[in-house]
């Protein structure tokens, strides 16, 4: 990001900490994105305004974090939003903190907090409440969640608008797939509100989020994880559907994640692009071709590709799309090859070439699991073996008690501070139960059961943001519904597998234990006879489901 501060901002490190407790002044940390706008526009109106920069660099140790590349430290200060401002003492704890500041609100936060620290010192620093609480609520699981999060959705759905809540309008695609199943009136017109209103009609891709409940105040950043979740979730309602009015969305975030997402030099995709200018987003076609393009971040970083990958093999999946299939499949070799060490996602290709034994980040090893289940089952069945030794490494390395941390528990401030967050453990959980089907190895599908009865006791007060919690519980319970095929990837018996049901069955190719040329499906300790052809594995389908 280019700095037009006039702030000395140091990097995040011990080296930091070590300054600010030698001088005993507190550190201002700066959480940033190369896509927030409000972040460049602190730059530019605050931080570059003389004075204040001047009393940071006098009274402060000033460290800037792109929150990006540092997730764990996003995650333990984030103030609710980017530009995240928090002050802290020199041993990492929290001061206070806020979102953005203009010039006057800095100036003013800025003399009460060193008054604060020339009043009370290290005394007035507190540890955030969900790093004090270190195990989550412990329960058992029962179908009262399912129905609990469902109630939850039809309670905070918005009748008038489309999806859930009042204001910020997010497109939550694990709650658009939950109600797709469940309440699917309520699902396609929360789809059709984040189709109408955040899709880019020009470029393709979403936006990320509308600021208001009738979805105005778009917000134009486009980042690579929300959209390759959007895309599996519109390729869903396809399938459900077969409509094209859900394809299409899908289809039209593929175009921009190829022409505009798409980083050759790595063969994966980049992580996002910033807003540009609002009033470009208005102009006409013709006018838009003419204007500047937004910058694109091209780091290229491990969850979102998965996240990319496992919606590119699900929109193939669905409707052959070769060109879906080819940019998964590159983009996976890269994940592959360059980023999976022993088991362990590095985190960025940026500093991967010269990590040898790379950080063990939990979201990161939950979205590769779900990207390499979903290539083992519809395209190569080979790539097994790598999703197996990212299970085994996430339990050997962030297992702790009952579910999982978000990565090693040391590090400067309070990265030392255990932290465990609902929605990996969910999607590590989710892939689990994927890995037990394929693999046939029920040690996966206990742990999954272990990590998910581990947040149990507080399920009642989970919001619609982690309606996978329930997904994952239900497929839990019930078992999934499995498609088992002794045939290949590609196969006209396979590709009807993939097809056939709703979006959360699994469909295992390429069985050794079955007839070649036959299928066979199962729930729980539902088995039917073999099916020999796409129309007889249909009537296998609906007998088991009946």
């Amino acid at each position: 990001m280019d700095d037009p501060t006039r702030v000395e901002w140091r990097e995040w490190g011990q080296a930091a900490f070590d300054e600010a407790a030698g001088a005993d002044i507190p550190v201002l940390l700066s959480l940033t994105a190369t896509w927030c706008d409000h972040c460049h526009e602190m730059d530019a109106e605050t931080y570059a305004e003389p004075r204040i920069a001047a009393n940071v660099n006098d009274s402060f140790v000033p460290v800037r974090v792109d929150v990006d590349r540092h997730p764990r430290v996003r995650d333990r200060y984030n103030m609710g939003g980017f530009p995240s401002t928090v002050f802290l003492a020199p041993n990492g704890e929290v001061l206070t903190g806020a979102g953005y500041l203009g010039p006057d609100g800095m100036r003013q936060v800025l003399d009460s907090v060193r008054t604060m620290w020339q009043t009370k010192g290290s005394g007035a620093a507190r540890v955030p409440r969900q790093l004090r609480e270190d195990n989550p609520p412990a329960g058992e699981l029962t179908p009262e969640i399912e129905q609990a999060m469902l109630g939850q959705l039809s309670e905070t759905y918005d009748e008038t608008a489309g999806g859930w809540g009042q204001e910020p309008k997010f497109p939550l695609p694990d709650a658009l797939e939950f109600a797709l199943k469940r309440d699917r009136e309520m699902a396609l017109r929360s789809y059709d509100a984040v189709s109408a209103n955040l899709l880019d009609e020009y470029e393709g891709g979403f936006y990320r989020f509308a600021t208001d409940r009738d979805w105005s105040g778009l917000q134009h950043e486009k980042l690579l994880d929300s959209n390759g979740a959007l895309v599996r979730a519109f390729a869903n309602a396809y399938l459900h559907t077969g409509k094209d009015e859900y394809r299409e969305p899908a289809e039209r975030t593929i175009d921009y994640l190829t022409a505009t997402l798409w980083n050759s030099d790595a063969d994966a995709f980049a992580n996002s692009q910033a807003p540009g200018e609002d009033a470009a987003h208005g102009l006409d076609a013709t006018d838009r071709a003419t204007a500047d393009e937004p910058p694109v971040d091209d780091g290229v970083f491990a969850g979102p590709n998965a996240l990319a990958i496992e919606g590119l093999l699900t929109y193939y999946a669905y409707t052959d799309d070769e060109r879906a299939r080819r940019y998964a499949e590159r983009a996976l070799a890269t994940l592959r090859e360059e980023l999976l060490v022993d088991g362990v996602v590095a985190h960025t290709l940026e500093n991967a070439a010269s990590d040898d034994d790379p950080v063990c980040l939990l979201t990161n090893q939950a979205r590769a699991l779900a990207a390499l289940t979903t290539a083992a089952s519809t395209i190569d069945p080979s790539v097994l073996a790598d999703a197996t030794a990212i299970a085994d490494a996430t339990i050997d390395r962030l297992h702790d008690g009952d579910s999982f941390l978000d990565g090693p528990a040391d590090g400067v401030g309070l990265l030392e501070r255990p932290l465990r967050p609902l929605d990996a453990n969910v999607a590590l959980a989710d892939g689990l139960l994927e890995l037990a089907v394929l693999s046939g190895e029920d040690r996966y599908r206990e742990r999954a059961r272990e990590t998910l009865e581990a947040f149990a006791g507080a399920s009642d007060r989970f919001g619609v943001q982690v309606a996978r919690y329930a997904t994952a519980v239900s497929r839990l319970l019930e078992g999934p519904l499995v498609l088992r095929v002794a045939a290949e990837p590609g196969s006209d018996l396979h590709r009807a597998a993939l097809r056939l049901a709703d979006h959360e069955k699994v469909v295992v190719p390429d069985v050794d234990a079955l007839e070649a040329g036959t299928a066979r499906v199962e729930r729980g300790d539902r088995v039917s006879d073999p099916a020999e052809t796409p129309e007889e594995l249909s009537e296998r389908v609906q007998t088991v489901l009946d």
